[in-house]
């Protein structure tokens, strides 16, 4: 199926520190695009994949299931740690939740970790007949575009597909259950306002974590997705101020 205009994957061949990154539920890479434009112009090898399902349609989306988004980061990453000695996993939204992951499986391969609004908890009431919903409707209105800047527009879905959705939640517990296994440091970027993902999402993440190096910065310009809004430019510097610290750290790893 064609990938819709802009929402194209990005690879940048920099030098031996790299950065994969996980874009969110519904979007695609545009939303994560500027970033990694920035960290590549930093000298940064960056990853930046298109996840299965995503990019196209919504229904082509209702047909995929986390652990073929979670396979397509997980081949990003050990392409991209052939090539570097130091590689930080990020991820926006969902992608924070599949970034986590990487980081609680494959722990030698994954050094850091930046979350930007990462999701790993929702509140919201129809979850809990979204079992039986979903076989009853194929989708609900979209959650994309949650941005306060102007003029400014997320490339994702208007509809939310049910079947992925409940994969999605899937993932979440999967990521909850295991997060005391993260122990490389984490950068947490969150919006005080945002109208996708609880602050509670980011709350358990800040207390259930195992590492000891862990810096919550607030995105208080910004609704959910901040990598496109007035915070960009502080998560692009906070961001590569945090993998350069590792990286500069690497010989004591």
């Amino acid at each position: 199926m064609a990938v819709l205009p802009g929402a194209e994957p990005f690879h940048h061949d920099g030098g031996p520190v790299g950065v994969l990154l996980c874009h969110g539920f519904t979007g695609c890479p545009q939303s994560l695009r500027p970033w990694a434009g920035y960290l590549a112009d930093a000298g940064l090898s960056v990853s930046l994949p298109l996840l299965p399902g995503h990019g196209t349609t919504w229904q082509d989306m209702n047909r995929s299931r986390w652990p073929e988004w979670y396979a397509a980061v997980d081949v990003a990453l050990t392409e991209l740690r052939a090539r570097c000695s130091t590689v930080v996993v990020a991820g926006l939204s969902m992608g924070g939740a599949l970034a986590l992951r990487l980081a609680e499986v494959r722990q030698d391969d994954v050094h850091g970790v930046v979350l930007v609004n990462p999701a790993v908890r929702l509140e919201d009431p129809r979850l809990k007949v979204l079992p039986v919903l979903r076989h009853l409707l194929p989708s609900l209105p979209g959650i994309g575009s949650d941005i306060k800047k102007a003029g400014v527009t997320e490339l994702a879905y208007d509809r939310t597909p049910l079947h992925a959705l409940h994969s999605m939640v899937q993932l979440y517990a999967t990521v909850v259950s295991d997060l005391s296994s993260v122990r490389q440091p984490v950068l947490l970027l969150h919006s005080p306002e945002d109208h996708v993902v609880p602050a509670s999402s980011s709350e358990l993440i800040l207390r259930s974590v195992g590492s000891q190096d862990v810096t919550e910065v607030l995105c208080h310009d910004s609704y959910h997705v901040a990598t496109l809004d007035n915070d960009a430019e502080l998560i692009f510097s906070e961001s590569l101020a945090f993998v350069q610290r590792l990286a500069a750290a690497a010989p004591a790893r």
